[in-house]
């Protein structure tokens, strides 16, 4: 019998690459992704399980389950970051803090 591709797998590894390279996007779009690739890796780890001898692209599958779970960490850090600024100085002293940041760059060039 000839070896079949396990589904999703190019999708699995695209999603957990994604998931690391859109973390800072307030860490909503890297933690959606993140979770899906977590989830379709894992219903593919069964599918290999199964029957190992019929399947390839599991290295695919193991290395985007390992990115999707660090893409998830890191958007979580993100966000709970995020969340933390805003609650406690606002937007208002986000801003401040970004006009002042922006005021010392230029004067030290």
């Amino acid at each position: 019998m000839e070896k079949q591709k396990l589904p999703n797998s190019t999708l699995i590894l695209v999603f957990g690459i994604i998931s690391i390279l859109t973390c800072c996007c307030y860490g909503i779009i890297g933690l959606i992704l993140g979770i899906v690739a977590i989830i379709l890796a894992n219903k593919a780890t069964k599918i290999y399980a199964e029957n190992p001898e019929n399947y390839t692209g599991y290295s695919n599958v193991k290395t985007g389950k390992i990115l999707a779970i660090i893409g998830v960490i890191l958007s979580a850090i993100y966000l709970i970051t995020v969340v933390y600024f805003y609650s406690t100085i606002g937007y208002e002293g986000l801003e401040e803090m970004q006009r002042n940041w922006i005021e010392q760059m230029q004067q030290n060039q």
